[in-house]
């Protein structure tokens, strides 16, 4: 006589990873998948931390990888969960680190920094001189390099943000400063 499996919380305490991933994957039950990610879940938390350094954005992420797994584990043919789940959880860190990078600011207070202009005043015809060579230089490059130049180190944009508001692609706009870059620099020599 075959014992039939139930779906009732009790029994699927005793199913194995693998057991659990084929009846969530054959019927969608949430039951089976959220049975799945708990056992591993302070594993999850546990990278999240390691990467993240936050609780909180760790807990979230936490969720996210769940979340995650939702779609994915539909898409992948998993054979052993616990490994996956880990490599899953660890490039879902390393994406929000790579989406945060350059974003991070930290306010100095004024009285840290030295300010060349306020302790070394009579350089300053000098440095209004370079500006003012500096802006005829960017005069003289090509729109398209001009436009990136001035968003990315006049406005301080980073290279997404400077793609978005030009609508040039990531590459164009690294060719468009690189050269821009390289043509200020043989424009401010020729000019000195």
């Amino acid at each position: 006589m075959s014992k039939r499996l139930s779906s009732s919380p009790e029994d699927l305490t005793v199913l194995t990873d693998a057991v659990l991933l084929n009846l969530y994957k054959s019927t969608g039950e949430l039951t089976h998948l959220g049975e799945l990610f708990t056992r591993y879940r302070a594993l999850v938390y546990g990278v999240c931390l390691k990467y993240l350094k936050d609780r909180d954005n760790a807990h979230d992420a936490v969720m996210q990888v769940f979340e995650k797994l939702v779609q994915s584990l539909h898409q992948h043919d998993v054979e052993n969960f616990k490994s996956w789940l880990y490599v899953t959880t660890r490039n879902h860190c390393l994406m929000q680190l790579r989406a945060k990078k350059g974003k991070f600011t930290e306010e100095f207070s004024p009285d840290l920094m030295e300010n060349q202009l306020l302790l070394h005043p009579e350089h300053e015809p000098e440095l209004e001189t370079n500006l003012a060579k500096l802006e005829q230089c960017i005069e003289t490059l090509v729109s398209e390099q001009q436009q990136c130049v001035r968003l990315f180190y006049l406005q301080e944009r980073c290279y997404k943000e400077v793609a978005e508001a030009t609508g040039f692609t990531l590459n164009q706009v690294k060719s468009y400063i690189q050269n821009g870059k390289r043509n200020l620099k043989l424009c401010m020599e020729r000019n000195d």
